[in-house]
């Protein structure tokens, strides 16, 4: 009898394992990324990088003090027939104290928009790849930072 308990318990172990390895596992990915060309003129052109966050989430500023969250970034692959104008641009960001870092920290929550100028050198057409790192958080937790890659493909100049 002892014997049937315990081989009937195994059993029951056995199907809950399995039932629960078979779940689908929660991934959080609270911010979506979307990616443009706007032609500004014949050599010119905006990439526009627009993030856009579920509610109650935040993306951080490219502009956050030492120690505080991993701020976001915009790392441009060298290439061929084409350069960068300026730095990445950014909406003007929330500014609050932050408790969890002891810091004033700057953030995005719902959209963001950020932009960066390219000259297109070249009679053929260019394409522009890279990622963007950033960190989200909401107000119980945050995110690891992720990097996300990017691809523009870009007009000819001439």
């Amino acid at each position: 009898m002892k014997i049937c308990k315990i081989a009937g318990k195994a059993i029951m172990m056995f199907i809950f394992s399995m039932a629960v390895c078979h779940l689908p596992a929660q991934v959080l990915n609270p911010v979506k990324w979307d990616f443009s060309v706007k032609k500004i003129s014949k050599t010119e052109s905006e990439l526009v990088f627009t993030a856009t966050m579920e509610k109650g989430w935040h993306l951080y500023s490219q502009f956050v003090p030492e120690g505080g969250p991993i701020p976001t970034s915009f790392k441009i692959d060298k290439g061929m027939g084409f350069f960068t104008v300026g730095n990445v641009t950014e909406p003007k960001p929330i500014e609050v104290m932050d408790k969890n870092f002891d810091m004033v920290v700057k953030y995005f929550s719902e959209t963001a928009v950020f932009r960066q100028k390219v000259r297109v050198a070249s009679d053929k057409p260019v394409e522009v790849k890279g990622i963007v790192e950033y960190m989200c958080c909401d107000d119980e937790r945050c995110l690891p930072p992720t990097e996300e890659p990017f691809s523009f493909k870009l007009p000819a100049s001439k």
